[in-house]
């Protein structure tokens, strides 16, 4: 069997006016993440993850920012659209880890629903999805409350 494994990460910088879209969920803020979509960074590094593990250029190279094709598009359509890529080149998914990194809101409560919606996404069982929430500990922009981040590694095979 032949596996790979890929990192991703994402960060955005938190706007007022926007929806904030985490991980496929809605939050109830004032607040949202600035970007061409719909600004989910924890799904943008999944699929960098993703696209990584398969030695495949970043989601920037997919989806580019300067098409108007992509402007607030729901980010779990191009998580679809990536595991759909990997499928056709042979690769399946066999397990996500991430790790949300965030001062506000409070991620720990929703972090089930987003389990969800990525496994939806990707056609994963939730058990094969890791998912942590942090806090930046006040240090840098992320620290104060200015940005949000996300990590993600992936691990995909070939039979």
């Amino acid at each position: 069997m032949n596996l790979r494994i890929g990192h991703g990460y994402d960060i955005h910088r938190i706007v007022d006016g926007r929806p904030l879209v985490l991980g496929g969920v809605r939050f109830e803020t004032d607040y949202g993440l600035e970007g061409h979509s719909d600004a989910d960074c924890l799904t943008h590094a999944v699929c960098d993850a993703l696209l990584g593990a398969a030695g495949l250029p970043d989601i920037g190279h997919f989806f580019p920012n300067t098409d108007p094709a992509y402007k607030g598009i729901d980010s779990q359509v191009l998580l679809q659209r990536v595991t759909a890529e990997l499928a056709t080149r042979g690769w399946q998914i066999v397990n996500l880890d991430a790790s949300l990194i965030a001062e506000k809101p409070k991620i720990y409560p929703r972090l089930a629903e987003m389990k969800a919606a990525l496994a939806r996404s990707t056609g994963l069982d939730v058990s094969q999805i890791g998912l942590k929430a942090t806090t930046n500990e006040g240090i840098d922009q992320i620290g104060q409350g200015l940005a949000i981040a996300a990590h993600a590694v992936a691990l995909i095979s070939k039979a």
